[in-house]
C-alpha cells in the first residue's frame, strides 16, 4: 500500500499489514462467512490458535474486520462479473498490500494480474510469500509505483500492461491514506484508458458528519494509523465524488454504504441506504465501497 505519510525505506505498511491481518482473523472467527481467503493466514505465519488471543485483546475492531471482508468480497464479485459478462483479461490491484487474489484466482481465462505498490511493500510481501512457500503465479506481474510521486500508467506500462484492453481495478484500503491530487490522478488515468476501465475502491465520508459513537471509533483509529505514520488524509461528500467520477468519464456508478454492505452479506437487508450515484442516499457516516465504471460493452 502506497499512503500519503511518510513510509520509513525498505519497510512495509503498516495499514497493509493490519487489513491483512484481519483478513485472516475473519477466516477463524466467522469462518470466512463474509470472504473466504484460504491464504490469508498462511501469507502472515499465522496459525488458527494465534487468532483467539488477538481477537480478545481487541474486541472493538470487530466492525473494521467485518467491513474489511465485506469490501473484498464486494469487489471480487464485481470483477467476476467483468471476467465472464466483458471479457476483462486484465486485473490490477492498486495498494496490493498482502492482498492474495493472483494466488487462489479461478476465474476462467487467460487472465493477467498487476500488482501495484510502494517497492518497500512489495519487497516485504514477497518475502512472506518465500517464507510461507506460496509459488508465485506466472500470470501475477509486480509494478513498483509511489502513487503520490509517481505516474501511475508510467508503473504498469514498464511491465507490459496494454491500455487498449479494458481493465479492472481493484483499489481497497489505500484512497483514504491519499492526498486528494494522487486520488483524482490515479482515477483520471482509469478513466482515460483506451480500452474502458472499471474500478472498486472505498472511501469516508467527512467525519462531521459521523454520529458521535461512530466520531469516536473513528478518532481512536485515526489516532492509530497516525502514529504509525499512516495518516487519514481524503474524505468525500458522496454527491460531489459522484459528479467528480462522471466528469472524469465513468458513465456507472454502484456506491454500497458499509453498513448496508455488511446487513447484506450477514443476511439482513436495508435496501434504502444503496446509492446508485444521484446523491440521495441517507447519510449516517461512515465508509463506503464504490464500483465505478467507463462505458460498459
Amino acid at each position: 500500500m502506497t499512503i500519503g505519510g511518510e513510509m520509513r525505506e525498505r519497510e512495509p505498511s503498516r495499514t497493509a499489514f493490519a487489513a491483512a491481518t484481519h483478513r485472516a482473523i475473519h477466516q477463524v472467527v466467522e469462518q470466512g462467512k463474509i470472504f473466504s481467503d484460504p491464504l490469508a493466514l498462511t501469507i502472515l505465519g499465522m496459525k488458527a490458535d494465534d487468532v483467539q488471543h488477538d481477537v480478545e485483546l481487541q474486541p472493538s475492531r470487530r466492525g473494521i474486520r467485518l467491513f474489511i471482508a465485506a469490501r473484498s468480497s464486494y469487489a471480487e464479485e464485481a470483477l467476476k462479473r467483468a471476467v465472464e459478462q466483458r471479457g476483462v483479461r486484465q486485473i490490477v490491484v492498486l495498494g496490493a498490500g498482502l492482498d492474495t487474489f493472483a494466488h487462489r484466482n479461478q476465474l476462467s481465462g487467460n487472465l493477467r494480474v498487476f500488482e501495484v505498490d510502494h517497492p518497500a511493500t512489495q519487497a516485504w510481501k514477497r518475502r512472506q510469500l518465500e517464507q510461507a512457500g506460496i509459488e508465485r503465479p506466472d500470470s501475477l506481474i509486480y509494478a513498483p509505483v509511489d502513487f503520490e510521486s509517481d505516474a501511475l500508467l508510467d508503473g504498469l506500462n514498464a511491465v507490459g500492461f496494454d491500455s487498449a484492453q479494458r481493465t479492472f481495478f481493484i483499489w481497497l484500503g489505500v484512497v483514504p491514506y491519499l492526498t486528494e491530487k494522487a486520488i483524482d490522478l490515479t482515477l483520471r488515468a482509469i478513466a482515460n484508458l483506451a480500452g474502458g476501465a472499471e474500478v472498486v475502491f472505498d472511501y469516508s465520508d467527512p467525519p462531521a458528519s459521523f454520529s458521535p459513537e461512530l466520531l469516536a471509533l473513528h478518532e481512536a483509529r485515526a489516532a492509530r494509523v497516525a502514529a504509525a505514520g499512516e495518516p487519514f488524509l481524503s474524505y468525500f461528500d458522496p454527491p460531489a465524488l459522484h459528479k467528480k467520477l462522471r466528469e472524469l468519464g465513468f458513465s456507472e456508478i454502484d456506491d454500497v454504504i458499509a453498513r448496508s454492505l455488511l446487513s447484506r452479506y450477514l443476511g439482513q437487508a436495508t435496501p434504502a441506504e444503496r446509492s446508485t450515484g444521484d446523491g440521495a442516499q441517507p447519510r449516517s457516516g461512515g465508509g463506503h465501497v464504490l464500483f465505478a465504471a467507463t462505458q460498459l460493452a
